[in-house]
């Protein structure tokens, strides 16, 4: 019996559904996948690349109807904390210059490392994520685990 299965969903934590959804949406162009309300405080939204399956980004906000205000509190102090998440593309340069047109903040422009181009943004939360067009040999370590692109 297999216990894990292929990841489904990943939670990015956003003080703002609305205005989450409208970044994630409009600005880096992913698709909205659900927008279900549970009950007070549990609205679950997902976004993701078109194309792709799995996983989905979910937007979380943690509500005091669910959490105590230190549980989310404790929760909202990791907002913007590293940069965890890593969008694949074939021409950085190009696909910087068409997120930045769209309004999206950059916190680093793109830069050549060791395993490719990399630019950084961030979304209106904090929450970072690099943007890769990886070396043909970093490629082969990405060519497997590729989720989407960023716009």
């Amino acid at each position: 019996m297999k216990l894990i299965t292929p990841l489904t969903v990943v939670s990015i934590l956003v003080k703002d559904q609305d205005e989450a959804l409208a970044f994630y949406t409009e600005k880096l162009g992913l698709e909205k996948r659900s927008d279900t309300t549970f009950g007070p405080g549990l609205r679950f939204v997902t976004v993701a690349p078109r194309g792709q399956e799995k996983p989905e980004i979910a937007l979380a906000k943690p509500d005091l109807s669910l959490h105590s205000e230190e549980r989310v509190q404790e929760l909202m102090a990791r907002v913007g904390q590293g940069i965890p998440w890593i969008f694949y593309t074939d021409n950085c340069r190009k696909t910087y210059e068409s997120l930045l047109a769209r309004g999206v903040h950059f916190l680093r422009t793109p830069d050549k490392q060791l395993y490719g181009i990399e630019a950084l943004f961030e979304d209106p939360y904090g929450n970072a994520f690099a943007l890769l067009e990886a070396t043909p040999e970093a490629r082969s370590l990405f060519e497997n685990r590729c989720i989407g692109t960023a716009a």
